[in-house]
């Protein structure tokens, strides 16, 4: 509604611009047309010819449109340079120079255009530069893929052939090479897991989430159960302070359940062994957060930032020895579930302490 009451505005200023200058272009011809008559008569008068006088008539309306015409052009030789400005502006972003803008001091319609062309020509930039971006990530994504799916299964058609031509001692070698294939085999298919799960995750939005009313307190004490041998076999002691039950949260049970996990497993395979893993549930007027910290080695900046990024991972030396590298995937996948919940999953990274915080609204199926 406002552009449609200020345009007409703008168009009046420099239809009145331009009618003024015609105006005045108007006047000053008139002015030297006049000067011009007064001249002539002195001169035909001084002469005391007639045919000058007759003459005369034959030249005052061609000079008149002579005069007009080179005043109008010299008061409106700005606009004109503004409009070449323009065009050469036009022209250079059209052969692929989105870096060019067009310098044009006005304030009037044409700075509007100037104004909308460098405007189209920032989006442009911006657009291809996003669109080289996810090009550049699609490129990282299939080489992150390439390189974790060609190494478990190497190692797979590795073992296959010593069992093959039966390139092993005794049947204890034998059965490590088998107990080897299944592990790599396993890890395979884990990795297959964690990219479909996250191709899936990317692919949807939060309407196709299958959301209930469950009990985190509840959730959280059956997957930290379930998760303490694995953890006492890695010497790493877990410290639950997650409150009293029931604490109640609107969502999908086992997207959250899956976000915790992978929680879990990233503590658990980059903690000082021996180590303790906090685990805390908090209950806030708007929110409920979920808080896994863990002591390990510290992170640069860079790999911080990096950190939630698919395919990343850290240098395989901070890992565990007894568990499998991951696929680089369950922070992403952590933060995408948290995301399609309308939270978020944040990290505080200090000296060698990581807090990661899985944040979810507080709201139910009636909100």
């Amino acid at each position: 509604m406002t552009e449609h009451v200020q345009k007409p505005k703008r168009k009046k200023r420099i239809q009145m611009d331009i009618l003024l200058r015609m105006i005045i272009s108007l006047v000053i011809s008139i002015c030297i047309s006049d000067v011009f008559i007064m001249l002539s008569v002195k001169i035909g008068n001084a002469l005391g010819s007639d045919w000058y006088l007759h003459f005369f008539p034959y030249l005052n309306f061609p000079l008149f449109v002579i005069a007009f015409i080179t005043i109008f052009l010299l008061l409106t030789r700005r606009i004109v340079k503004d409009l070449i400005k323009l065009e050469q502006g036009l022209e250079k972003i059209a052969e692929g120079n989105l870096g060019f803008r067009v310098a044009v001091d006005r304030h009037d319609e044409l700075g509007n255009v100037a104004m909308n062309i460098n405007r189209m020509a920032e989006r442009l930039e911006e657009q291809i530069a996003k669109e080289r971006k996810i090009e550049q990530s699609r490129m990282e994504w299939i080489t992150g893929l390439s390189h974790d799916l060609r190494t478990p299964l190497t190692s797979i058609i590795g073992y296959i052939q010593l069992l093959k031509t039966e390139s092993f001692r005794d049947k204890e070698e034998y059965s490590r090479f088998v107990q080897n294939t299944y592990n790599k085999a396993v890890h395979l298919r884990k990795l297959l897991d964690d990219l479909f799960e996250y191709t899936r995750l990317t692919s949807v939005d939060d309407t196709q989430l299958n959301r209930k009313d469950i009990d985190l307190f509840q959730l959280l004490e059956q997957m930290l159960f379930e998760f303490e041998p694995l953890a006492q076999e890695n010497g790493i002691r877990m410290v639950k302070e997650i409150g009293p039950s029931p604490t109640m949260a609107y969502v999908d049970s086992d997207k959250i359940a899956r976000a915790i996990d992978n929680l879990l497993m990233n503590a658990l395979k980059y903690s000082f062994k021996p180590g303790t893993i906090y685990v805390r549930l908090k209950k806030l007027p708007t929110h409920i957060t979920i808080e896994v910290q863990n002591r390990g080695t510290p992170l640069t900046k860079s790999q911080v930032n990096k950190l939630f990024d698919r395919f990343y991972k850290v240098d395989f030396s901070r890992s565990s020895e007894g568990i499998q590298a991951g696929s680089g995937l369950g922070l992403s996948i952590a933060r995408n579930i948290a995301e399609l919940h309308q939270g978020c999953l944040t990290l505080h990274h200090a000296d060698d302490v990581f807090v990661f915080t899985l944040e979810v609204p507080l709201c139910n199926s009636g909100s």
